[in-house]
């Protein structure tokens, strides 16, 4: 699942969940469910990470930075840093769970402009939202 939408799909449990430990559980379930779906990856690591902090931002500014929208989104899209930065990867393998097992991160299924529609969709409506 792309950056963008892993934010979403965080954000959108914390909405539901309202409850901080859970949008950050919630947030890291979702990351591996998001995973496991076969799907295409956006070929700019740069428009990728981009989309994913400025979703992040917006809805941090929307709703604060400690809320659980904020964390959800922050939880669900973390395990993706390992792909940026420079972490160790003990035994050469990956940390987060659904990027370390063969068959859980599979490409193929909803490509990239999809998930990058649902995104805009979900965050739209949560910047959107009146409490």
């Amino acid at each position: 699942m792309i950056v963008s939408l892993h934010v979403a799909s965080g954000a959108a449990g914390g909405a539901l969940t309202r409850s901080r430990p859970v949008a950050i559980a919630l947030g890291l379930v979702l990351h591996v469910l998001g995973d496991t779906i076969p799907h295409h990856d956006i070929e700019s690591r740069r428009f990728e990470i981009w989309s994913g902090v400025v979703c992040a931002l917006a809805l941090a500014m929307r709703y604060g930075p400690l809320s659980p929208v904020t964390i959800g989104a922050l939880a669900s899209s973390a395990p993706d840093i390992e792909h940026v930065l420079p972490l160790p990867r003990p035994g050469g393998r990956s940390l987060f769970p659904s990027h370390r097992f063969a068959g859980w991160h599979r490409e193929g299924g909803v490509p990239a402009w999809a998930q990058l529609f649902a995104a805009g969709a979900i965050v739209g409506y949560l910047l959107a939202r009146s409490e």
